[in-house]
Formats: C-alpha cells, structure tokens, sequence
C-alpha cells in the first residue's frame, strides 16, 4: 500500500516531533515513523537543560504549559576548582536564563499535543528504508503491524539519531564525517534526594570531574567522570556518596549534597561528532543523525531544535513561494551554528576534566584557563553567552 505527504520525518525524538509541530503550524502535511513503543520513547530518560530558543520554540508550537509549571528556571551555573566557587549570573552577563526538564518530558508533551491535534506518528515500525532520494518524490519504505508499507513524499527529514538509517542512505563519497572520541566517561546517577541548590555546580576536582544537576525538586542528577570501561554496578552507593562529597564539596562554602536513595546509575561514553553535508538529494538529516556533542555543555537537544526550526523555516518558504533557496542553504546554515556549539561543549570538557597522562604542567594552565573564565568579565560573558544559547 502506498500514502503520499509531503514530509515524511524518520524518528520521534525532539527533532522530529518539533519539526512536525512546526511543519503543521504551517499548514504542512508530515508523517512521523518511529521505530520503538511510545511507552519506551516516552521513558528514555536524557538530560533536559533548554536554552532560551529552545523554551521559545516550544511556545511558538503552544506546547510549554507544563513546562512553565514544572520547568526549573536557572539564571546562573557556578564553577568549582582550587577549593573557590565561582558563579556566572546569566541574567547579568546575558540578559538569559536557562530551564531544567528532562527531555523525556519534552518528549511526552510533544507526542501528547500532536495526537491531539490529529497528527499521525506511527511508533513500532520496522525495516525502514528510503528510495529516490535525488529524485522528485522520494520514498520511504516499512513494515508497520505485520504490512509493509511505503510513502511517497517530497521532502525526507532524518531525525532517527546516531544509530538511525538515514545517514546510511548518502553515499559514503559524498559524506566527510569529523569524529574525537574522549580518554573518559561520565558516571552517572539519579538519587531520590531534594537538589542540595537551584543551580547546577561544575567541578573540576584533581581527581577529576563532577556534576551537581537535578531533574525535579525530589530528584538530584549527578555524574563523575571515569573511564570509559568503568563498570556501574562495581560501585556501592556509599562509594558513589563519599566520591561525589569529595569532588563537588572541596570549596569551604557550606555546600553540601543530600543523600539520598539511589535510582539508577549508568555510564555514558563521551565523543564529539558532525557529518557534512546534512542532506543529500531530498533528505534531511537533523539532530543526532548529523551531530553529537559531549553533555559537558548540555546542548544536544538545544541543537536538534535549532535545526529544525531552519528547516521548517525553509519548507515554508519552499511551499509559500516555490523557491529552494533556504533549503539549499539548510546544511551550510546549520553547520555554523553547530561547530560553533562543538566549539563550547569541546572547550567545556577539556576545560574542567583531568586527561590521564597530561603533567603537572598541563594542570596549571587548565587552572589557570578556569580562572580567567571565572574572573575575568570577557570570560564570563563568553560562557553565559553560549550556555544560554547562541542566536540560529
């Protein structure tokens, strides 16, 4: 059996889901195909620090009601090293913020609002795969309940993430791929104990990184940096509690982390990674599927929406006017923004983590480099301003 839109968007994470609201704000047809259960899509915890864009997005789709509810609000961060805390007041270097929710939420609001709206995401589809790609009306092809099936299109948005088919489907000869895996991991936790404070506390400690976050006013993210082969279930929790005290509390301030319950603990490889182009014919890739960054910036889901919200701008302007100019651009305008974002999560990593191997020497200008960033009104700028966001 064959259907025909006029998008067909290959994966219901934020990227997908947001093109989809956005697409249809404009009075443009898409199709969703995702290939796991909405009750798994939905329960895929990830980390959710939103810029500002990215909260004002998701307003200009009218999907932010329960985000203004629940969404913690930051108007700084703060930097721990040589025993000082330091905070950057994004409200005074920037005139920004920054709200705490976890992506999963994001999600579930997303798919929420577009079944309401009559939206058609099909979840549990399998054997996809894409046809015609450089030809007028691409197709996608999939098995969905036991039927395969395939839809015609004019536009293909990859939004399927690292793992995902659509990459695959350009030519390895036209693709440059830029890839730096890191020498560690993070260890990460969540813990049924109320946030120690409201702002999230970096910590660049001599025997390495730690994160202070929280994901409600009851829960309290954490992450350790380890090796990459560290095995989560070798630590006990009592472990975990005296690391994390020794890190995140070495300024004399009087900060201290509530303990609490442990509820899952996981290690996460660190890496950085972009394609280029981000299209081929008319496929589309966006999010995950084009680029990865480390979580140091917290920006992976920043960036899938601001790809997005290019493409959308361009499909509009594709169907308004018939002109193919925006979309052309799509990759080389993404792109910018993107390296840019690469640049910081880059920066912020090698910043505040101890890399095996490096001297003493290489220390102290690592201490030296978090000084100026913490001390001087340049340097402090320049990480609000990127932390909060950078303008599409």
């Amino acid at each position: 059996m064959t259907e025909q839109t006029r998008v067909v968007i290959v994966g219901a994470g934020p990227a997908g889901l947001m093109l989809a609201h956005l697409l249809q704000m404009q009075g443009i047809d898409s199709i969703v195909l995702e290939s796991r259960s909405r009750e798994y899509v939905e329960a895929r915890i990830r980390a959710g620090v939103l810029e500002q864009g990215t909260v004002d997005a998701l307003a200009e789709v009218g999907v932010d009601d329960r985000l203004r509810r629940e969404g913690l609000v930051h108007e700084g961060v703060e930097f721990t090293f040589g025993g000082r805390r330091h905070r950057f007041d994004f409200r005074e270097l920037v005139g920004g913020t920054i709200t705490v929710y976890g992506q999963h939420e994001v999600v579930k609001d997303l798919i929420a609002a577009r079944l309401d709206a009559g939206g058609d995401i099909r979840f549990g589809v399998s054997e996809v795969a894409l046809g015609d790609l450089t030809g007028d009306r691409p197709r996608v092809s999939f098995r969905h309940n036991g039927e395969l099936r395939e839809i015609t299109a004019d536009y293909v948005a990859g939004c399927d993430g690292f793992h995902g088919v659509c990459r695959r489907h350009i030519p390895e000869e036209r693709l440059t791929v830029y890839e730096h895996t890191y020498p560690f991991a993070w260890l990460g936790i969540l813990a049924e104990a109320p946030p120690a404070q409201d702002e999230l506390v970096y910590a660049s400690h001599e025997d390495g990184f730690a994160l202070f976050s929280m994901r409600s006013p009851q829960i309290t993210r954490l992450y350790l940096q380890c090796d990459p082969d560290e095995d989560a279930d070798a630590w006990t929790d009592e472990a975990l509690w005296a690391e994390l005290h020794k890190r995140l509390e070495s300024a004399d301030d009087g900060f201290r982390l509530n303990e609490g319950p442990v509820l899952q603990k996981n290690v996460a490889p660190m890496r950085s990674f972009v394609c280029e182009p981000m299209q081929y014919g008319r496929l589309f890739l966006a999010g995950d599927a084009a680029h990865i960054v480390p979580p140091t910036g917290a920006k992976g889901m920043n960036l899938a929406v601001a790809d997005v919200r290019v493409l959308a701008g361009a499909l509009e302007e594709r169907y308004r006017s018939g002109s193919t100019g925006a979309l052309d651009e799509y990759s080389r305008r993404c792109l910018r923004r993107i390296w840019k974002v690469q640049r910081f999560s880059w920066h912020m990593t090698s910043m505040l983590h101890r890399y095996p191997g490096r001297d003493a020497f290489a220390r102290r200008l690592q201490l030296a480099e978090l000084d100026y960033f913490t001390t001087s009104e340049a340097g402090r700028r320049v990480v609000a301003e990127n932390y909060v966001g950078l303008p599409l």
